[in-house]
């Protein structure tokens, strides 16, 4: 009945189908959520778009991807400037000018430059072993022990001591006073939010929801002649060389009775004692649009991923790098099947790095 069965009505997913469709395919999506658009799924509340599963901005550099998200969307101008709270005072991100000056009371670019390098030079460290050790060679302690070092042990679950180096290769670090966060030269958010931009690029195309591909395998692989399949590559087999390594996210989302509850559109928790990594209010995505008399907050925990929940953040070390080469060697055996987005291919990914991995895939 159809060319494609593609599993997972994410990004991924709906790229794919939709540059499939164009090429006069016939296709059907299918996902085991009762809504399409994945992860970046977003709705209203109170009138105000709130992203469900963490806030996603879109940015890129890439004009080939910027220019097909714009067939299927108007983007608004938002670029992130997050604030890192530590124990009450607050900090710019990424590390830049105002980051230094609060932190030190410094007033030029040399100033912060020279505390950096000095502090790096007391630290002695000339082969990190470890990404504490990683992260002060490359900005010092006072930045480490403020900014970095609780909110990565809330991230990963583990102390900064026993995480490998390569995790924080590099750090942003500006001299300048420029708290955009990303520096690509397109971004903003979807005005109408992005489950209408996912919308639009599975316009007519056929979509289940409701649907779990492993447990219906059989009768599903019927429908198509090959299949997509973007959901994780070790549940696809079974788990039968051990399960792979994620970290999980836990949100708590809540209706407020006030216009404004943080000013900015994501607060970064960095000591280690409040138990969740980030606010977002998320209003302020569209410049404080919406509701004028409240506000939608959501407050991120990261957590240990177990079966049976959504998995977030491959843990891509050694030992799950290594697992998954050897699921991919079987998957390379599926001759109908092609894995694909972030879970197919066990590798985080923001959104154009999806956008254009599927958009390759369908040549």
């Amino acid at each position: 009945m159809y060319d494609y069965l593609i599993v997972g009505a994410g990004l991924y997913g709906s790229v794919f189908a939709q540059q499939k469709k164009e090429q006069g395919c016939r296709c059907l999506v299918i996902d085991r959520r009762e809504q399409i658009a994945g992860n970046i799924y977003s709705e209203n509340i109170e009138g105000i778009e709130v992203h469900r599963y963490g806030p996603h901005i879109f940015h890129t550099n890439k004009k080939k991807v910027w220019d097909y998200v714009n067939r299927f969307a108007e983007f608004n101008h938002f670029v992130y400037a997050p604030v890192a709270c530590f124990k009450g005072e607050l900090y710019n991100l990424p590390f830049n000018m105002n980051t230094f000056v609060r932190m030190w009371d410094i007033h030029t670019p040399k100033e912060a430059e020279e505390m950096i390098r000095r502090q790096v030079a007391e630290a002695g460290i000339t082969e990190p072993l470890n990404l504490e050790e990683q992260a002060i060679s490359l900005v010092g302690r006072d930045v480490y022990e403020k900014l970095i070092k609780g909110y990565t042990k809330k991230q990963w679950g583990r102390p900064c001591k026993e995480l490998p180096a390569y995790i924080i290769k590099r750090l942003p670090v500006r001299l300048t006073f420029d708290n955009n966060y990303f520096n690509h030269p397109y971004q903003g958010i979807p005005k109408e939010g992005y489950t209408r931009m996912t919308e639009r690029m599975l316009d007519g195309i056929e979509v289940r929801l409701g649907m779990d591909f492993l447990t219906q395998r059989e009768a599903l692989t019927e429908l198509a002649e090959r299949i997509v399949y973007t959901g994780p590559i070790d549940e696809y087999f079974d788990y039968r060389l051990g399960a792979l390594e994620y970290r999980s996210l836990r949100f708590e989302t809540e209706v407020l009775d006030m216009p404004n509850y943080q000013g900015v559109a994501g607060m970064n928790y960095t000591d280690e004692e409040v138990p969740f990594t980030r606010i977002i209010e998320h209003k302020h995505f569209t410049f404080g649009e919406g509701n004028a008399e409240k506000t939608v907050i959501t407050r991120e925990y990261s957590t240990t991923w177990k079966p049976g929940e959504e998995p977030y953040y491959p843990i891509g070390d050694a030992v799950n790098q290594t697992l998954y080469e050897k699921y991919r060697a079987i998957a390379a055996k599926e001759t109908n099947v092609r894995f694909g987005g972030r879970l197919g291919t066990y590798r985080y990914m923001d959104m154009d790095q999806v956008i254009a991995q599927a958009m390759e895939d369908a040549q």
